[in-house]
């Protein structure tokens, strides 16, 4: 996420394994995601998809990108800010600008600060996310719309394209294009159905907060939550409906939850370290820990301030870029009172210009606008992490093994905290029940529980003990479905099969009327044989 009104589309050459041609690939960035976010530190999805390009890059890959900047830029001003992020960056692309029209944006805008601030008072309503998938319908719209971009994009003859599933103006664009795709989840498995088998006795649909030992009760939960799961995902699907009916002719419109299937490859960014066990499909893999990087010295200033603890050592809190913006002066001020009461340093990323006059900073807590996490974490003196419950921090607090409380506020995180406390490396309090004691005592149980660090120990193991590394992982697989040309082999007939017969309910259906037909036939012969036995009865009396 590189600022708001901001689309970033990337291709590559990758030279790939046994190939005889260089292979052209593009990979796309969120849309929506780009358009939510602050314009210098992105955001977790931008940032994941990111650093599939770098790694993708390390291997031999060189990359273009189609790039769409700020919206509250003048257009004389998007050379000079993509330029200055890319040289900041240490990133070589070439670069195309778009501009979405002002009205969208403003609308989208406006849709998208109403959706968080209600997420973050504890109102995460439906509705608001229908409103916002709107929005991000009619921006896809803007992109197909623009003939420039995508005779650019058809020219350039891509072999396959790498799209980041945060919405699915992606798929719409790899389906305009006619080229195969693969797709990442930035998310946990769930938050989207690409045809994995669920089976709900044990595998916990999204959103019901369960895991996987249920009770009776929570089987029941579990088994009505998946048609609640089924009528949303419909209902987000609707919301492209009209994009779709633009740009594609009647007769070969895509329906979306068809283009979903229809990825080449799904990796998931999580980790059998957090994730429960569940059947995958060949064509899934496990990619979480792609963000992992090595680790570096902190700088002076970090020591310095981290040595006046001693032993008791240090807390590292990060919520999030979202949550660092929206956040009220009241968890502000409750967050602070709760790190005075700690005999720890506290370092808490939070915008120093962003801090409320009134509220006088713990003296044990350091606050800064950036820190390097990864690097933090993997310190040695480091005793807890709270986060907000993010795949990519929960991912990196997992490489180095620290536990964590979490303090969930949007989208997906709290089903990963739950999945954090179900495997005991951590534990959660809701940002709205968030106050000075409770999230004190909280921070004090894990770190005086040694059991968490333990659990999280472990779960480091779990992660480390790959026999590939995610990044292999991501470019074998890829390397593998370039040189079979495609996945075909590795996606079960199931996924092109009706729902009906893919749950059996045509088989039910029959088996049922034989059944129904056959007790029927043996209803009338019983009548009849009873109704002879009775005449027969009256003639011998007679």
């Amino acid at each position: 996420m590189v600022g708001k009104g901001m689309l970033l589309l990337a291709g590559f050459l990758l030279p790939g394994f046994l190939l005889s041609e260089a292979i052209k690939i593009l990979t796309t960035f969120s849309l929506g995601e780009c358009l939510a976010g602050e314009s210098e530190s992105g955001g977790s999805h931008y940032l994941l998809q990111d650093r599939v390009s770098q790694i993708l890059q390390d291997h031999g890959y060189n990359e273009a990108v189609i790039f769409c900047i700020l919206t509250e830029v003048t257009a004389g001003s998007i050379d000079i800010l993509v330029n200055t992020w890319y040289e900041k960056n240490e990133i070589s692309y070439n670069v195309i600008s778009w501009l979405p029209p002002e009205n969208h944006r403003k609308d989208f805008n406006n849709s998208f600060d109403f959706f968080v601030t209600e997420a973050l008072h504890g109102r995460e309503a439906f509705e608001n996310v229908v409103k916002l998938m709107e929005q991000l319908g009619i921006r896809c719209s803007d992109l197909l719309r623009r003939g420039d971009i995508m005779d650019f994009l058809k020219n350039e003859n891509f072999d396959l394209v790498f799209i980041e599933a945060f919405d699915f103006c992606s798929f719409l664009v790899a389906e305009k294009l006619g080229k195969p795709f693969v797709a990442i989840l930035p998310t946990q498995f769930g938050s989207m159905d690409h045809g994995l088998p669920i089976p709900v006795s044990y595998i916990p649909v999204f959103r019901s907060l369960l895991t996987d030992h249920m009770d009776f009760w929570g089987r029941v939960k579990n088994f009505l939550m998946l048609f609640d799961f089924s009528l949303k995902q419909w209902r987000l699907h609707s919301t492209y409906d009209n994009t779709i009916k633009e740009h594609f002719p009647e007769g070969s419109r895509p329906v979306l939850s068809h283009l979903l299937r229809k990825a080449e490859l799904w990796f998931v960014n999580s980790d059998f370290a957090l994730e429960f066990a569940r059947p995958l499909l060949p064509n899934t893999v496990y990619v979480g820990g792609l963000m992992a990087r090595p680790v570096k010295p902190v700088s002076q200033e970090f020591e310095n301030f981290i040595a006046k603890f001693g032993d008791s050592g240090f807390v590292l809190v990060a919520l999030g870029s979202i949550v660092s913006i929206y956040q009220s002066q009241e968890v502000l001020r409750e967050m602070n009172s709760a790190f005075a009461h700690l005999s720890q340093g506290v370092i808490w990323k939070c915008n120093p210009s962003h801090w409320p006059k009134d509220i006088k900073l713990a003296a044990n807590v350091k606050i800064m606008d950036w820190l390097p996490q990864n690097d933090l974490l993997a310190h040695p003196r480091i005793r807890l992490f709270v986060t907000h419950g993010g795949l990519n921090s929960i991912m990196e607090a997992i490489q180095h093994g620290v536990p964590m409380v979490g303090i969930p506020a949007l989208g997906e995180q709290a089903e990963n905290l739950i999945r954090v406390e179900a495997k005991k490396f951590g534990v959660s309090i809701q940002l709205k029940q968030v106050k000075a004691e409770t999230l004190a005592l909280k921070i004090k149980e894990v770190i005086e529980d040694k059991r968490y660090k333990s659990a999280a120990v472990a779960a480091s193991i779990i992660r480390h003990s790959h026999p590939l590394t995610p990044a292999q992982r991501l470019v074998g697989w890829i390397d593998h479905i370039l040189q079979t040309g495609g996945a075909a082999h590795l996606k079960p007939h199931g996924l092109q099969q009706p729902w009906h017969e893919q749950y059996l309910l045509d088989v039910f259906l029959f088996l049922l009327v034989v059944t129904l037909s056959t007790l029927w036939i043996c209803g009338k012969l019983l009548g009849m044989v009873a109704r002879w036995l009775c005449g027969a009865r009256k003639l011998k009396k007679s």
